[in-house]
């Protein structure tokens, strides 16, 4: 069963394109490589799907005709209508140019922050955006911290690895 921790949004279906199961998607996210991508994961009814991708064509750089197998009428497809496009997040980093696309703050839920010593801080369990500045709440052993998500504190991202290498003001673990 794949979890929310293991799928990352990258676009939307916006609603079926003619008769044969074929829609019509948007994506927030470029996708360089889709031969590296055999599939494509959707929530239905709770449960997130894979389905097996069988064409795209594209309109422009971020939409297009999308194919799924098994999905071959338009009465299918239309149940797609306004769901969100997930990529498993194994694909990553082969298809998505993470350095010069913004990702969304929610990609890095699960990722270890370590500080300028090489201390591991915690694991980002939160991403809070109920204030002007987007924190990262990162939790270890039971007790959270919040850190700012400023491009300023970030010195490094691995993202096999899953960590983010932070220099931290003096104090700020200490509010």
């Amino acid at each position: 069963m794949i979890s929310e921790e293991e799928v990352f949004p990258i676009g939307e279906i916006i609603k079926p394109h003619g008769v044969k199961g074929e829609m019509s998607f948007l994506l927030k996210h470029p996708i360089s490589d889709w031969e590296k991508i055999p599939f494509l994961i959707f929530n239905r009814d709770g449960i997130l799907v894979p389905f097996f991708i069988e064409n795209i064509r594209w309109k422009s750089d971020n939409s297009g005709f999308l194919k799924l197998e098994d999905i071959n009428t338009e009465t299918a497809a239309h149940k797609f209508s306004g769901l969100t496009i997930f990529l498993h997040k194994k694909f990553l980093n082969h298809v998505i140019s993470l350095e010069e696309e913004k990702l969304q703050e929610e990609y890095f839920i699960g990722f270890q922050v370590i500080n300028q010593e090489n201390v591991l801080i915690g694991t980002i369990c939160e991403v809070d955006e109920s204030t002007e500045n987007i924190l990262f709440v990162v939790e270890k052993e039971g007790q959270e911290y919040l850190i700012p998500l400023s491009e300023e504190y970030i010195k490094n991202i691995d993202h096999k690895k899953k960590e983010i290498f932070m220099e931290l003001p003096e104090g700020l673990l200490d509010l």
